[in-house]
């Protein structure tokens, strides 16, 4: 019994002088879900169909929410390419997307704190599932740019060997009425 109470003396003991050196608790608090939240909210705000012109023609995407409100669900279709899916969520305090490329891989990214002031909000690589290989070509960053309730600005951004270029494809959407 004594043992047991040097131990957990000890563990005690331990545990005071970690908090004490870091000024941090061991169990991390939550993040403030407030950016995320409302980054997830201007998104669900899309919900509908949008147009944007580009060099292969007409870009046709709708927004659609989707279990339960919780996703929201994007698919695109561009002149002379399979459609394209993209979902948004929130997981805990942060928003991702998965999307589901014409080049056959799917990038997951997380969106960086979301600035409400500008309306801006960008997304970045964080993995990707089926790439051909490791330096594949695939879909690395996304920037929104939301300019009024009926345009937005969508800057997608390639990865292929390492090497970031872009913006790759800029499309400037208007809600179709």
């Amino acid at each position: 019994m004594k043992k047991n109470r040097r131990v957990s003396a000890t563990l005690v003991l331990v545990m005071g002088v970690c908090l004490g050196i870091s000024g941090k608790p061991l169990v991390a608090r939550p993040a403030d879900a407030g950016n995320a939240t409302l980054a997830f909210a201007k998104l669900s705000a899309l919900a509908g169909r949008w147009e944007a012109t580009s060099p292969k023609g007409t870009v046709s995407t709708t927004y659609e929410l989707v279990s339960s409100g919780t996703v929201v669900l994007e698919r695109m279709t561009v002149p002379g390419m399979d459609a394209m899916v993209t979902t948004y969520h929130l997981d805990g305090n942060h928003l991702l997307m998965e999307h589901f490329c014409h080049a056959g891989n799917q990038p997951h990214l997380q969106a960086r704190a979301f600035n409400p002031e500008s309306s801006e909000l960008d997304f970045d690589f964080v993995s990707a599932t089926n790439l051909a290989s490791p330096g594949a070509k695939h879909m690395h960053q996304l920037a929104l740019r939301f300019n009024s309730a009926d345009e937005f600005r969508a800057d997608w951004t390639w990865s292929e060997n390492g090497k970031i270029g872009g913006p790759n494809v800029s499309l400037v959407y208007r809600r179709v009425k």
